[in-house]
């Protein structure tokens, strides 16, 4: 069985379409979920130590145990945990994923936006 993982914010509504589209990128069977209100803005701003020390902790035993072969970060529209701009959550998850990148430099990191259809689009260090 092949894993990946996700950063992704707890919003219900995001769920769904994410792992869907995980299982399809990465080419796994299971998506191993760790959810925070806003995971972008969490990661992207760095000053919650211990959460960020939990999240880590999180992605490790996922990379560890499950040998997971991607890890992706979202944001999304009409977020309550992180409520910036369109931009302002598409330059937190790139610096995210920058940031995850220089942690885990031998694992796919990609950052993933959610729009108002729900629907799962990659976002570009552009």
């Amino acid at each position: 069985m092949a894993f990946c993982t996700v950063i992704n914010c707890m919003d219900g509504r995001v769920q769904l379409p994410v792992i869907t589209y995980l299982k399809a990128r990465f080419g796994v069977d299971h998506v191993d979920n760790i959810t925070e209100p806003g995971p972008d803005g969490i990661l992207a701003k760095g000053d919650d130590h211990v959460l960020i020390a939990s999240i880590l902790r999180r992605v490790q035993i996922s990379l560890e145990k499950h040998q997971s072969q991607g890890l992706a970060v979202v944001g999304h529209a009409d977020c309550a945990g992180n409520p910036v701009s369109h931009q302002a959550h598409l330059q937190d998850i790139r610096s995210a994923c920058k940031w995850l990148k220089a942690r885990f430099p031998n694992v796919a990191v990609i950052g993933l936006w959610v729009n108002e259809q729900w629907e799962v689009e990659e976002v570009t260090d552009q």
